[in-house]
């Protein structure tokens, strides 16, 4: 089996004992990446939110759209580990935090302190535990992966839809209730196929450089879900100003 980097993927037996240092410190290295990505984005978040001249700037006209769509158009064009030097992807994942925490500045308006805590800790605590789960599984969850994938590309298009009908008039709130539901199922089932995925891909035989790589693009991905989590999550038990 081959990776998306062009390496041979070395014969790798599913839930071994085996403590490898190496391995070790490649997924200490995903976590501390996408930890750093999600303190980027609370904190720009929160810079922005208080700053009436910044909300106003990013998030206070039509611009506000194309904040909200940076992400994805820099996850499809400006984060290509494959091609990319890991210095390269860093900046690529810096810039992808800075501009979620620019959109979710209004979530600070939006909704109470305490229900956006509430829903973090919350979010964290469930991303612990998938991730705790696709580590040390012996399950292949492959099929898992695959489902989840197709289900947040599901969710994506309905999102869109609900999107352009709010724009319409239309009251969406029963929509975004079904998609919050469906897309923290999702991510819950990316998030443990990702930590495994990321557990066999690794090999000592890659090079420091392949890994790195494969360690950022690991990163994203987690914190992706992570946040995708926390949204879903804040919808249920967000408490607005």
């Amino acid at each position: 089996m081959s990776d998306n980097f062009g390496y041979q993927q070395p014969s790798v037996t599913r839930g071994s004992t085996a403590v490898d240092a190496g391995l070790k410190a490649h997924m200490q290295s995903v976590y501390n990446r996408m930890t750093a990505g999600v303190l980027i984005t609370a904190i720009t978040a929160w810079l922005v939110s208080s700053s009436p001249v910044l909300l106003k700037l990013f998030m206070g006209g039509p611009q506000a759209y194309i904040v909200m769509l940076a992400p994805i158009a820099i996850l499809w064009f400006g984060f290509r580990p494959d091609r990319m030097a890991p210095s390269q992807l860093k900046l690529a994942f810096g810039a992808l935090a800075v501009v979620y925490g620019i959109s979710f500045s209004v979530i600070f308006k939006v909704f109470t302190g305490a229900s956006i805590a509430q829903a973090f800790f919350m979010a964290s605590a469930l991303f612990a535990g998938l991730s705790i789960f696709g580590y040390v599984t012996k399950k292949n969850l492959d099929g898992l992966g695959t489902f989840a994938v197709m289900g947040v590309m599901g969710i994506f298009i309905l999102s869109l839809g609900t999107l352009v009908a709010g724009m319409f008039g239309v009251n969406t709130s029963m929509m975004q209730t079904i998609i919050s539901g469906l897309g923290l199922l999702a991510f819950s089932g990316l998030t443990a196929w990702q930590t495994q995925s990321t557990k066999e891909m690794y090999h000592p035989s890659h090079g420091d450089d392949a890994n790195s790589r494969m360690a950022w693009a690991a990163a994203l991905n987690l914190y992706v879900s992570f946040i995708a989590m926390f949204q879903y999550i804040l919808h249920f038990v967000g408490n607005r100003n």
